[in-house]
């Protein structure tokens, strides 16, 4: 895990650096919910992570030949109630693109990439953290490898909205929930800056 937070520098240079002769750049913001299957289980004591809100943003660039990468981060917008534990998980990653077009207004966005899942569980206090900042929570981080799509519509010259579904499959999850594949299924608006080829 420590590897990957040192990789991020790394990428957002070359991130930063090719822009510059990138053919387009998309900023997004959106919302979605968490949807897996299962139900809880008095066997294991787990139940599977799923729904609440999910906030999201983004941003990609795209290069010559419609391909390209970008990031995204969400999160749940409220915390979540774990067998009385307050929890929020926040997942993010980093993901190359396809994104051909289909249309003069249509394009599709496909994805697929590696990211991690930090969940927060509240009500500690054990922590200088807590004492000083309000800080109050214990985080579990887990490897993310996901995969999506959505398709693109531009409502008015460089404006549009996605509806889209990402799939992440959360390696270990199953410490802390009873599964280790979710989907998130929502919508982003976005804004466009440069244009096709």
């Amino acid at each position: 895990m420590r590897k990957l937070v040192l990789l991020v520098p790394v990428f957002a240079f070359i991130f930063f650096a090719q822009f510059a002769t990138a053919q387009q750049g998309d900023a997004m913001f959106g919302g979605s919910a968490l949807l897996s299957s299962g139900s809880c289980s008095d066997f294991t004591g787990l139940c599977p992570e799923k729904g609440g809100f999910y906030p999201s943003v983004s941003a990609d660039v795209i290069f010559k030949k419609r391909i390209g990468f970008g990031f995204e981060t969400a999160w749940r917008g409220g915390q979540g109630d774990y067998f009385g534990q307050p929890y929020r998980p926040i997942i993010t990653d980093f993901n190359a693109i396809y994104q051909p077009r289909l249309s003069k207004k249509v394009g599709l966005d496909l994805f697929g990439g590696i990211g991690v899942q930090s969940t927060r569980f509240y009500g500690y206090t054990a922590t200088s953290n807590c004492v000083y900042f309000g800080a109050c929570f214990n985080t579990n981080h887990n490897f993310v490898v996901d995969a999506g799509g959505g398709i693109r519509y531009y409502v008015w010259q460089h404006l549009f909205v996605r509806p889209e579904v990402h799939y992440y499959h959360i390696v270990n999850n199953t410490d802390i929930f009873s599964n280790n594949d979710v989907f998130r299924v929502g919508a982003s608006i976005g804004y466009t800056i440069g244009g096709p080829e």
